[in-house]
């Protein structure tokens, strides 16, 4: 172990057989160019993850192990550790955790017992320390420029409120930290990543500015601040967006990278303009949460075998539908992730790319580059791909592009705006796609909509009622149920839920269900068909996550029509 110890980074982790000697090749290339260090390389290129590197340093103290570069601060964490403790000690505090109650905290020196003794006796009774190593001229390039700012929101407010915003240099990056727009604007950033936001809307009124989050699917209002703000922060969003700061009276899109807790978050920005000013939505992409592994989607044990069939079929569309924000890209990445080895080649086709993967080529749609999505998928016909991924199938010549591809034996993923799995049928009848073009190429249908889970702290359970009985499909001998509904407490922001989770049907065709689509038979008769079958409805998953406790029929009844149940019943 020792020796081992000894080993440079590379070395350690060839030999771990986590990389090749070509892959150290060209880091140590790159390393040459940027001068930065190694481990950072390897991860930029995508040869090795975070975890990876972070075990090997483990074992090799004399690395660096996080980096404090274009980080996003935690104001709550710089509050936890007073300036003179950071200096004495040399650690900075990167991110408080507060699910886990956990301090990540940046050390020159790890295994100095004596100062991590002495901040957890500081710190406030059950918060853990997670000790990361960095160099130590980070850490006081990192407490320089971080500490003696007020970096809490409302702090920034009042700093704003009585001194003078320099307009001139919000757009330079030398000493940033001084301007207390730039600290906003990242304050709001980081509240709003903390919260486990999807998306963030200023939104300028009459006389004020709205905030909101939309946080499991439904937008909050955070807060309101005076109209004055915002000119300097919608140019503040568009410099980091690389949006004409000029141009007020057209649409405009970008995107903002920032490191937050150590890891790369993605916003997706449009501004609009509207009677009140410009209204700017940020899109949260985070990739850490963007890529679900195949079996933490939620399904039953019965479902998630059935979809590791439909992925195992070497060619054929399957497609996922749902209303815009359902989770359709998440369901799609994870099945790709799932497949995604050296021995296949993944393209993709998207309207943009939203999570960067490695070894998989994917390109943005263009349409003023003459590049929309039948184009794209003709051209890439010519790159020898395995595997397929098409955005959306919106028109006649894409859905027909796509089951070209099927037919010539390449596996083809798309989404679909579709109510159900088999309402898919229809939709693509509809677009334009014959019906023996689609029999026999469908290998499969993924319907999905995301639920709001019980907050599992402050949940009450009760007895089920009789209409709730009724929508849960017992009949009048069943023994009672226990059902849970939504109460609200601190830990949910007195939501009663917290997090979300995705139900979903998924119908496999069958050599009998093509015959029935070659026939253009009706949506009734398939599904009587698919339910013969053992297809499960969005329903059924619905309340199947009732019955567990996880989620309250409200909720389900919030993304799919439970009516009919109570119909089918009487």
């Amino acid at each position: 172990m020792a020796e081992q110890a000894k080993l440079p980074l590379g070395k350690l982790l060839i030999q771990k057989g986590v990389i090749s000697e070509d892959q150290l090749r060209i880091a140590l290339i790159e390393q040459k160019r940027s001068n930065e260090p190694l481990g950072k390389l390897l991860i930029t290129l995508g040869f090795v993850t975070e975890a990876t590197v972070r075990m090997a340093l483990s074992e090799n103290l004399n690395q660096q192990s996080a980096d404090l570069t274009s980080l996003v601060v935690d104001a709550i964490a710089l509050k936890l550790i007073p300036k003179e403790v950071a200096k004495r000690y040399r650690v900075f505090p990167i991110v408080y955790e507060r699910q886990t109650d956990n301090l990540i905290l940046a050390m020159s020196d790890t295994s100095n017992i004596v100062a991590l003794d002495q901040i957890s006796a500081m710190l406030v009774k059950g918060i853990t320390i997670t000790p990361l190593l960095v160099n130590e001229s980070d850490i006081s390039r990192a407490i320089d420029q971080y500490y003696g700012f007020e970096l809490s929101i409302d702090g920034i407010l009042h700093e704003i409120e009585t001194g003078e915003v320099n307009y001139a240099s919000m757009g330079s990056t030398s000493d940033e930290y001084s301007q207390p727009m730039v600290r906003l604007i990242d304050a709001i950033l980081a509240d709003a990543v903390q919260n486990s936001a999807s998306d963030l809307h200023f939104e300028p009124e009459q006389s004020f500015l709205r905030i909101r989050y939309r946080i499991d699917g439904i937008l909050r209002q955070i807060r309101s601040l005076h109209k004055s703000y915002w000119p300097a922060m919608a140019v503040r969003l568009k410099v980091m967006s690389n949006m004409n700061i000029a141009e007020t009276r057209a649409p405009q899109d970008g995107r903002i990278s920032i490191k937050f807790s150590g890891r790369q978050i993605d916003f997706r920005a449009s501004a609009q303009p509207t009677t009140h000013g410009e209204n700017f939505v940020l899109r949260v992409l985070d990739r850490q949460k963007g890529i679900v592994p195949l079996d933490g989607l939620g399904l039953g044990d019965a479902e998630l075998s059935l979809l590791k069939l439909m992925i195992a079929r070497p060619d054929g569309v399957i497609l996922v539908t749902g209303p815009t924000g359902s989770g359709k890209t998440t369901t799609l990445y994870s099945i790709l992730n799932h497949i995604n080895t050296e021995s296949v080649n993944i393209m993709t086709l998207e309207d943009p790319v939203e999570y960067p993967m490695n070894m998989i080529r994917q390109t943005s749609v263009n349409e003023s580059a003459k590049m929309g999505f039948a184009e794209g998928i003709r051209s890439m016909m010519r790159q020898d791909p395995d595997i397929i991924l098409v955005g959306e199938i919106r028109d006649q010549e894409t859905a027909e592009m796509a089951f070209a591809a099927a037919m010539t034996g390449h596996q083809v993923y798309s989404t679909l705006h579709t109510n159900s799995a088999i309402g898919a049928i229809p939709r693509l009848l509809d677009i334009g796609v014959l019906p023996d073009i689609m029999s026999g190429n469908i290998i499969g249908i993924i319907a999905q909509r995301l639920v709001r889970k019980l907050c599992p702290h402050c949940r009450e359970a009760h007895l089920a009622d009789d209409i709730e009985r009724q929508l849960l499909g017992l009949g009048e001998d069943a023994p009672p149920q226990t059902l849970y509904r939504a109460i609200g407490c601190d830990r949910c922001a007195h939501q009663g839920y917290k997090g979300r989770i995705a139900i979903i049907e998924l119908l496999k065709m069958t050599p009998a269900l093509d015959e029935l689509v070659a026939r253009r038979v009706s949506s009734r008769e398939l599904k009587t068909a698919a339910a013969a079958g053992g297809f499960h409805s969005l329903i059924d998953d619905g309340v199947r996550r009732v019955l567990e406790g996880v989620t309250t029929l409200e909720e389900v009844g919030r993304v799919v029509d439970l009516t009919e149940r109570l119909g089918r019943l009487h």
